[in-house]
């Protein structure tokens, strides 16, 4: 990092200040603006914020580094982007008609309490100790290794880096709250764009073009004979077979991008449903962009280390290589901009999201007489408090970082299954009923902790054993498509044999029980030209399976 470089990053922290005071400056004294930015933003920050929040550690270590060891192996996970149209086409009416703050209590609405406080439980678990954990962790190792400082005043740099992102970005959002995080995507964006495509170009323009990057990678194959280029891989792949890549991907996708409190909070925060549907156009837009800005450069990474131009250490060091070794003086003050708005956005959204399952879902159940004020007050204490478990978490990842990074995704593919079913189910069957939602949620969360647990002690487990054949033998992808179709079963079947929820209750929340002012209302909310625009991403999307395939 030159003088230039850090004059570049300490202009993004400048702009980053005053759009944090400019919101702190406009922000209402009640929960609904603090959780939910007053239920009064546009399409650009929600489709922005969607983006940017999603863009994380996953994708700055994981991703590049998925693309330099796989190829295009992982690409599936980002253009199953594409199901964020179905949060904004199917879901965003009946989030809308709910006025719900959570998903959770979406749940309790459609169901019953028993599942609003299951979902809340495994939701606030698993994003303090996976996502806030990784994302805290990631962004220790990235910063230690872009700006190449090993330690600072006797300091570790490690620590430096990972302290400082908890401290800044949990700061900004107890005091903005979900406008601070929304708004400063839309700055935070452009910045991270930019960085990441000049990466891309910088690098092809190094190894020589794109014909010279699908030649190499091209001709290195994997153990079950697929080359790095190839989306579409053997059944006899052990990671990554087509079986289960194709519809193992899409219900992981389906309940990240549309029933998870990560992602669905910042529709919730949209004026009315025609900005939250476009938003998720727009986010949809934008997801289009991750494998050519970091999965790509991850293979490009492969590829010049290949021809002997850089020096890659691992894999997850892809990334952070290619913007130490290539880019030229103030570019890569831009670049490192871009990573740090990754970082700060994504656990700024997971601190924000935290905190409004436990203010929302669990305080205000026990404290319903509580003022707006009252609960903006428990948000924010919410908020430092699941900033302040970051940092003494810091400790533990140090230790445990890589392996748990390495299961985080294993994590999700075990905990989607049934909250994907749940949702799905409850909104296009009316006939699920309250026992059978509680059911479903409740036969996926045992079967998949059941086999993570299995797989923490594979070791101790005999390959003979009824625990190997039930929980270890099958594919992690596989295991995943049945565990979805099991919690459908267990659904229908409790469903049958038990009373349904009140029908006065669940108006407007099913398909077939919308009134039709509803009805009006969601069909007034869209044009042809949201139709244009969805047809465009489907057809970019279906373009990348056939010339990748």
């Amino acid at each position: 990092m030159t003088i230039i470089d850090w004059l570049v990053l300490g202009l993004f922290f400048v702009a980053l200040f005053l759009v944090i005071w400019w919101v702190i400056s406009q922000k209402k004294e009640t929960s609904t603006d603090y959780f939910l930015a007053g239920r009064n933003v546009g399409w650009v920050a929600i489709g922005a914020s969607i983006f940017a929040s999603n863009i994380g550690s996953e994708h700055l270590v994981g991703l590049a580094g998925a693309g330099a060891e796989t190829g295009m192996a992982m690409a599936h996970w980002e253009m199953q982007g594409w199901l964020i149209l179905v949060l904004g086409w199917v879901f965003v009416p009946f989030y809308s008609r709910s006025k719900v703050f959570t998903m959770p209590e979406f749940l309790e609405r459609r169901y019953n309490s028993a599942s609003r406080n299951f979902l809340s439980v495994i939701s606030l678990v698993s994003y303090v100790l996976t996502k806030v954990a990784v994302t805290v962790y990631a962004g220790g190792i990235v910063f230690k290794e872009v700006f190449g400082i090993e330690t600072w005043m006797g300091i570790d740099f490690f620590w430096v880096g990972a302290i400082g992102l908890v401290v800044f970005t949990g700061v900004y959002t107890v005091l903005g709250g979900m406008r601070a995080v929304m708004y400063t995507s839309v700055l935070q964006l452009p910045v991270l764009l930019v960085g990441s495509i000049v990466i891309l170009v910088v690098g092809l323009k190094e190894l020589g073009g794109w014909n010279e990057l699908m030649q190499i990678t091209g001709a290195t194959l994997t153990p079950a004979g697929d080359s790095m280029t190839s989306l579409i891989r053997s059944h006899k792949d052990s990671e990554f077979p087509w079986t289960g890549v194709l519809l193992g991907s899409a219900i992981i996708g389906f309940w990240y991008w549309c029933t998870d409190q990560y992602i669905v909070q910042r529709v919730l925060s949209g004026r009315d449903q025609t900005q939250a549907r476009r938003g998720s156009i727009f986010g949809a837009y934008l997801k289009l962009l991750p494998v050519f800005i970091f999965l790509i450069p991850g293979m490009i990474a492969f590829a010049l280390n290949q021809k002997g131009l850089i020096e890659l250490s691992s894999s997850d060091a892809a990334f952070s290589t290619l913007v130490k070794t290539l880019l030229p003086v103030g570019v890569r003050g831009i670049v490192v901009g871009g990573l740090i708005a990754a970082l700060m956005s994504s656990l700024a959204s997971l601190f924000n999201s935290s905190a409004i399952l436990f203010t929302k879902d669990f305080y205000e159940k026990f404290y319903p007489e509580s003022s707006e004020k009252h609960l903006v007050k428990v948000g924010r204490i919410a908020t430092i408090v699941i900033v302040a478990l970051g940092i003494l978490w810091i400790p533990v990842m140090r230790g445990i970082g890589q392996v748990l990074y390495a299961y985080l995704q294993d994590v999700q593919s075990l905990l989607a299954p049934g909250i994907a079913s749940v949702f799905l189910l409850g909104v296009f069957w009316k006939r699920a009923t309250p026992a059978a939602g509680f059911s479903g949620l409740l036969t996926g969360f045992v079967l998949g902790m059941s086999r993570l647990v299995a797989k923490i002690f594979s070791t101790h487990v005999s390959t003979d054993s009824l625990i190997y054949t039930l929980f270890l033998e099958s594919n992690w992808l596989h295991y995943s498509i049945y565990l979805f179709f099991i919690c459908i079963v267990v659904i229908v079947i409790v469903s049958l044999f038990t009373k349904p929820a009140d029908a006065s209750k669940t108006i407007g929340l099913t398909y077939g029980s919308a009134t039709p002012e509803q009805l009006a209302e969601t069909r007034a909310s869209w044009n042809k030209w949201d139709v244009v625009h969805t047809v465009i991403i489907l057809s970019v999307t279906i373009t990348f399976y056939i010339y990748f395939w």
